[in-house]
C-alpha cells in the first residue's frame, strides 16, 4: 500500500519530468555556465583562462561600444514599447466591433506573429528598399519623396521599429481576450450616464485591462531589449552603427571576434538592466494598475 501511495504521489512529476530535464539541460544549465565563462577568456579555439572581474572592468572602462550599443537599444525601447502598445490595444479594439467578417480581420491581424523572422525581414527589406519599395511608392503617389530607409542612419532606426511593430498579434490577442471579458452592464450603464464612446474607453476599458496593460509592457520591454534577427538581416548594424544593438554587440563578441568570455559577461549586464528596468515598471504598477480583487476587500472593510 505504501508503494502505490508513493507511486500515486509521484505520478504527477513523471508527467512534468520531460520538461524539467528540458529546463535543466537546455535553459538553467547554460545560464550558469555562461554566468561561469564571463569570469574566463576563451577564444573557443584555445583552452580558457581565468579573468576574474577582467572581462566587466574591460566592458566598463575600455570599450566605448557598449554605451553606444546599450544607449540604441534603450531608445529603440522607448519608442517601440509604447508604439507596439498602441498598435495593439487598437487592433483588439477593431476586432471587438460586431461587425460581419471580424473574425478573417482576427485571423489576419494575427498571422504575422507566427510568420518567422527572417521572413519577416525578407518582407520589410523589400517595403523599405529605397529604390523601388512599396512605400517610398505609396508616399510618392502623394507627392512625398521617400527616404532610404535602411541605409540613411537618421532612418535606419525608425525603419527597424516599423518592421518590429508588425508582429504584434499575440499582444492583440491578450487585449481582446481582456476587453471581451468586460462586463456589458458598464457600458451600458454608462450610456445611460451619457458617456461618450471615448469617455467609456478611458474610464472603463482602460482602467480595467490595466493588469493587462502590464504585462505587455513587460513582455515587451524584454522583446525590446532583446531585439537582434531584424537587425542582422535588415542592416546588419548600419549605416555607420546606427543601428548597431545590444544583442548584435553580443553576438558580434562571441561569434564573429571569438571573445565567448566577454560576450557572456555582456549578456549578464543586460539581464542586469532588463531587471532593473522591469523592476521600475513593477514598482511603478502599484499608482496605475487597478485589480479588482483589491477593490473587493476594501469593499468589505
Amino acid at each position: 500500500m505504501k508503494r502505490k501511495g508513493r507511486l500515486r504521489k509521484a505520478t504527477p512529476y513523471l508527467f512534468i519530468l520531460p520538461w524539467i530535464v528540458g529546463f535543466l539541460v537546455f535553459t538553467l544549465g547554460p545560464l550558469l555556465l555562461s554566468l561561469v565563462m564571463s569570469f574566463f577568456n576563451w577564444s573557443i579555439v584555445s583552452k580558457p583562462s581565468f579573468a576574474g572581474f577582467g572581462n566587466y572592468i574591460e566592458m566598463f572602462t575600455k570599450d566605448p561600444q557598449f554605451y553606444k550599443s546599450l544607449a540604441i537599444t534603450l531608445k529603440f525601447a522607448a519608442i517601440f514599447v509604447p508604439l507596439n502598445l498602441i498598435i495593439a490595444l487598437a487592433l483588439a479594439m477593431l476586432i471587438t466591433q460586431p461587425v460581419k467578417g471580424v473574425t478573417v480581420f482576427r485571423t489576419i491581424y494575427y498571422i504575422p506573429a507566427v510568420v518567422s523572422g527572417v521572413a519577416i525581414s525578407i518582407i520589410w527589406g523589400w517595403i523599405l528598399n529605397g529604390d523601388y519599395g512599396i512605400l517610398n511608392y505609396f508616399l510618392s503617389l502623394i507627392g512625398i519623396k521617400g527616404p532610404k530607409w535602411l541605409v540613411d542612419p537618421a532612418w535606419a532606426l525608425f525603419a527597424i521599429v516599423l518592421a518590429s511593430a508588425w508582429g504584434v498579434g499575440t499582444m492583440m490577442l491578450i487585449f481582446y481576450t481582456d476587453i471581451k471579458n468586460i462586463p456589458i452592464d458598464l457600458y451600458e450603464a454608462a450610456s445611460l450616464d451619457g458617456a461618450s464612446h471615448v469617455g467609456q474607453f478611458f474610464k472603463i476599458t482602460i482602467p480595467i485591462i490595466t493588469p493587462t496593460i502590464l504585462f505587455n509592457v513587460i513582455t515587451s520591454l524584454i522583446s525590446a531589449l532583446q531585439q537582434l534577427t531584424l537587425v542582422l538581416l535588415l542592416t546588419g548594424g548600419g549605416p555607420l552603427k546606427s543601428t548597431y544593438f545590444y544583442g548584435m554587440f553580443v553576438y558580434n563578441n562571441a561569434f564573429k571576434h571569438h571573445k565567448l568570455g566577454y560576450a557572456s559577461a555582456n549578456a549578464w549586464v543586460m539581464f542586469i538592466v532588463i531587471l532593473i528596468l522591469t523592476s521600475i515598471v513593477f514598482k511603478s504598477s502599484s499608482a496605475w494598475v487597478f485589480y479588482e480583487t483589491e477593490v473587493k476587500e476594501g469593499k468589505k472593510k
